[in-house]
């Protein structure tokens, strides 16, 4: 499976952007697939999943309110929709797929990963 994100850019707080993620490969549809970012100097967090059937989502503290993943299986695609942005928001975000655990807030547990897609909020 091979995963491309895009949609990255520049906001400003308040404004609302939305992520894509491609993938390759008929088995995506099957894998809980999720959405993590990088800021400046920080680790790999955990955004939000979207479970394969797509009926079940969890979300980062963070984010929760603001932010909804979805996923449209028939087009292989996962997308995360960001409103209410803030400039804590500022990071490069990453797709994944394939959460071989129980714990899909954990980078770790994830099998593919897409390059990512920056996203920079200003005040």
């Amino acid at each position: 499976v091979q995963l491309q994100a895009s949609g990255g850019g520049l906001a400003q707080a308040g404004d609302s952007l939305s992520l894509s993620c491609a993938a390759s490969g008929r088995s995506f549809r099957s894998y809980t697939a999720g959405w993590f970012r990088q800021g400046p100097g920080k680790d790999r967090e955990f955004v939000a999943y979207i479970r394969w059937g797509g009926g079940s989502t969890d979300y980062a503290d963070s984010v929760k309110g603001r932010f909804t993943i979805s996923r449209d299986n028939a087009k292989n695609t996962v997308h995360l929709l960001m409103n209410s942005l803030r400039p804590e928001d500022t990071a490069v975000y990453y797709c994944a797929a394939q959460c071989v655990g129980q714990d899909c807030r954990r980078p770790g547990n994830f099998g593919y990963w897409g390059q990512g897609t920056l996203v920079t909020v200003s005040s």
